[in-house]
């Protein structure tokens, strides 16, 4: 008979590790705002920043360590200043993209 395994004796999944790169960072940033959750993203964030080193990120970001922590729990809502002064201290940028682009790109 098999052994049946309880969902909650799996370890929970660590994407830190695979946030090696501007690349790889701006790839998941991408895929967490398509979810259109700000809480969402700031809980994204924080894990990336985590991953490349809070500290780092929070000085580079101009942020107290303790500010980047509060502002990046998954249960915030951090200011677009916030998550842009993040962002560059990532190396990403957030885009606008158009959702239904135009056949002449401008609309018409």
């Amino acid at each position: 008979m098999k052994k049946r395994i309880k969902v909650a004796d799996l370890p929970e999944f660590d994407s830190s590790k695979y946030l090696d790169s501007e690349a790889a960072i701006a790839i998941y940033l991408t895929d967490i705002l398509e979810a259109n959750d700000a809480a969402l993203l700031a809980s994204a964030l924080g894990k990336v920043a985590r991953a490349r080193g809070m500290t780092e990120i929070a000085k580079t970001a101009g942020i107290t360590r303790e500010a980047l922590y509060k502002a990046l729990r998954p249960d915030s809502a951090p200011r677009f200043d916030t998550v842009s002064r993040v962002c560059a201290a990532l190396g990403v940028r957030l885009v606008a993209q158009a959702i239904h682009p135009a056949a002449d790109g401008f609309g018409g």
